[in-house]
């Protein structure tokens, strides 16, 4: 019996629009979505998209939790089906399904509702996450978020999913959890002796993502027998006269990311009280252990010809860059100007006690001694917080939020500027407080092995922080059983974390931090 691949998700409203996107495994016909009282129809359009393939680590098709086993990489027929439903009344929720043909059977959806961009003044839950990855605790953690009640949006900061052109990652990975199947509640996954489904979000409010460093494939072969992440190159290591897609096949793309959500790189959009500004600030991700090609070392054994480029950053943000200049630009608009709540987000931290926020956000130096290539990243030069921050805390900011390390924690500048990383969703890499070191690191105080390397000092919890063995309270969760989601209110202009222990599923959420966002008119910009 045919069926849909996911259930619909809404993506980028407008005042009087939003769009409905689904997937199926079959090309079918008359894809529509059904809406309203009295009921109305609009057609939608259909894509293949382009890259989606499974390899020898796709969890698929067989027993659950096992892998599939495939003799080399395997193209796999994906098609999305997009409709904008337009004529929509700001504050009014109308009912929809999705309808399409397959091998000649009509196929509905469940009945969700969908509803244009909110108007200002209107009080609004929006959940902040990231990092899901296809992550043991996600459906627990997203289950969780459904329990509060119905939201209004998704902000995602990042690391959907861990190989973006392996299909099973979004749409039935067997383990249970898949990207689409935990934020549609369709999820099923065994943790602690009680079964998880995510939460039935997308459905019901849009999804506003940025890129993270899981959303950027390396050099495509389609030949080659696995799918490739991490072997990716900058493009300017590349011949000058290769066409635009040529660069993206020898370099890095993130093709399947822009297909599944039509989202440009960078962008910024206005929703309710709030502009929310999306960077693209994210690198490849290195091994940081000596002898390997890594973030600060080639092998010396290995031919020069076979050196890499240490953890080199994908899109530029420094200033003078095309992200830099648009970004500047963006803080000036009335959209920004004006905006009760105005909030960054992008993948890469700003300030963070998690393994990650080391080395600084720079362009890797090579250095060439005898003892091979190494690389030295300088964190006077760390382009967030050398060229970013300043034109954020101008600007009056409220939040910034991002991902990368697995864990909670925050920080508040002295502008009032606050910094949220809130990542704990389906496991940790730990964090880095006093007495535990990041390792290995290089010598010397580019690379700090405890605390924020960036100056700032993790705020302790508000109402129920976690404590460690002596009773002190702790300013970070990072726990593969103990799963965090954040919710930014409008309404009372705050911003609270939740914490579910997966150990004792019959436990309540624990609300265990809120802060206000303060706001405050914007000054000028520096030059």
């Amino acid at each position: 019996m045919p069926q849909l691949l996911s259930d619909p998700f809404l993506l980028w409203p407008t005042a009087n629009s939003v769009r409905v996107v689904w997937f199926t495994e079959q090309p079918g016909s008359n894809h529509r979505v059904c809406y309203g009282h009295p009921l109305r129809e609009v057609c939608a359009s259909t894509v293949r998209l382009s890259r989606m393939a499974e390899d020898a680590a796709s969890y698929v098709g067989l027993q659950s939790g096992q892998a599939e086993t495939y003799a080399q990489r395997t193209n796999r027929s994906i098609f999305r089906h997009e409709a904008e439903v337009v004529g929509l009344l700001p504050g009014v929720r109308l009912p929809y399904r999705v309808v399409s043909t397959l091998e000649g059977i009509v196929v509905w959806s469940d009945e969700f509702t969908l509803t244009p961009t909110p108007a200002p003044g209107k009080p609004l839950q929006i959940l902040l996450t990231s990092d899901h990855q296809v992550l043991p605790m996600v459906p627990a953690n997203l289950q969780m978020v459904q329990a509060q009640g119905l939201l209004d949006a998704v902000f995602f900061a990042g690391d959907l999913v861990n190989m973006p052109d392996r299909a099973s990652e979004w749409f039935d990975d067997n383990r249970g959890g898949a990207f689409f199947p935990c934020l549609q509640g369709r999820a099923s996954r065994l943790l602690g002796g009680e079964t998880y489904r995510g939460g039935a979000l997308i459905q019901h409010a849009p999804l506003f993502p940025a890129i993270g460093n899981h959303e950027v494939m390396g050099v495509y072969d389609p030949e080659a027998p696995a799918l490739n992440l991490s072997g990716a190159r900058p493009s300017h290591a590349l011949a000058s006269n290769l066409t635009t897609e040529q660069s993206q096949d020898q370099s890095f793309n993130t093709l399947s990311y822009q297909e599944i959500f039509a989202a440009p790189p960078y962008y910024a959009v206005t929703f309710g009280d709030v502009r929310l500004v999306v960077l693209y600030a994210t690198r490849v991700w290195r091994s940081p252990e000596p002898g390997t090609t890594g973030k600060y070392s080639e092998r010396p054994e290995d031919p020069q010809a076979h050196w890499g480029h240490g953890e080199f950053i994908f899109e530029p943000v420094a200033a003078g860059s095309p992200q830099y200049d648009w970004f500047s630009d963006e803080l000036q608009r009335p959209e920004f100007q004006q905006a009760k709540y105005r909030v960054v987000m992008l993948h890469h931290p700003f300030h963070s006690l998690g393994g990650n926020v080391v080395p600084a956000f720079t362009d890797p130096v090579k250095v060439i001694g005898a003892d091979g290539q190494r690389y030295e990243y300088p964190r006077a030069q760390d382009h967030l917080i050398r060229d970013l921050k300043p034109l954020i805390e101008a600007a009056g900011v409220e939040l910034v939020l991002y991902g990368h390390s697995h864990l909670w924690n925050r920080f508040t500048s002295a502008s009032g500027t606050h910094y949220l990383e809130t990542s704990n969703v389906g496991n940790t890499f730990g964090a880095h407080p006093e007495g535990s070191a990041r390792g290995p690191l290089p010598v010397g105080e580019d690379y700090r092995a405890t605390g924020d390397p960036n100056g700032l000092i993790p705020v302790v919890p508000t109402i129920a922080p976690l404590r460690d063995e002596h009773g002190v309270p702790q300013p970070f969760i990072a726990s593969n059983e103990i799963t965090v989601f954040s919710i930014l209110d409008t309404g009372n202009g705050t911003v609270a974390s939740y914490r579910f222990d997966t150990r004792f599923p019959g436990l309540p959420v624990v609300k265990f931090d809120e802060f206000v966002l303060c706001t405050h008119p914007p000054a000028s910009l520096p030059e």
